[in-house]
């Protein structure tokens, strides 16, 4: 359906939560990748995949916000989603936030220069985003989050804690 692959995102290694990495489970674990690490991949990955995968995306939650407009620049053409209750990252320890409304998003996409614009799954451009043009939207208008859930909320589920194999 899609021809092949539609995006690629290089994701670094979030480590401050990770079990495997602060009980040490495995030998030679590190922290995740330097800035500069972060900002030659994605630069590394669109001279790479250049004719066979046109889009590389990063993630806002991983790398932050004002990284994620330099990753704009140095080869992400897509800022990824909005978000609603990520917990993945957060988990493990990042600390950039569970959700930036579309509004956010926008607004750090103008501030390097760049078009806002909203795609479908496919990469598909449904609106672009055109100077002067600050309509909220959806998810702009949203004032209650709760009803997306709480990470606080999830971590007292037992049933999703990790639990070491190695002990009982």
């Amino acid at each position: 359906e899609t021809g092949g692959f539609t995006e690629f995102v290089p994701l670094n290694f979030v480590h401050t939560e990770a079990p495997m990495y602060k009980h040490q489970l495995h030998e030679g674990i590190q922290q995740g990748g330097s800035g500069n690490d972060v900002l030659l991949t994605h630069a590394i990955a669109r001279i790479m995949f250049n004719n066979s995968i046109d889009n590389i995306q990063m993630s806002w939650v991983k790398e932050g916000q004002k990284m994620s407009q330099l990753l704009l620049m140095w080869g992400a053409n897509d800022f990824g989603g909005t978000l609603m209750n990520e917990s993945i990252s957060t988990s493990a320890g990042s600390e950039h936030g569970q959700l930036i409304r579309p509004k956010e998003i926008r607004r750090m996409a103008r501030e390097i220069g760049r078009i806002p614009a909203e795609r479908n799954t496919q990469y598909k451009i449904l609106k672009k985003f055109e100077a002067g043009d600050e309509s909220e939207e959806g998810l702009d208008k949203i004032t209650d989050y709760s009803q997306f859930g709480s990470y606080a909320e999830l971590i007292k589920i037992n049933e999703f804690r990790y639990k070491n194999p190695r002990e009982k």
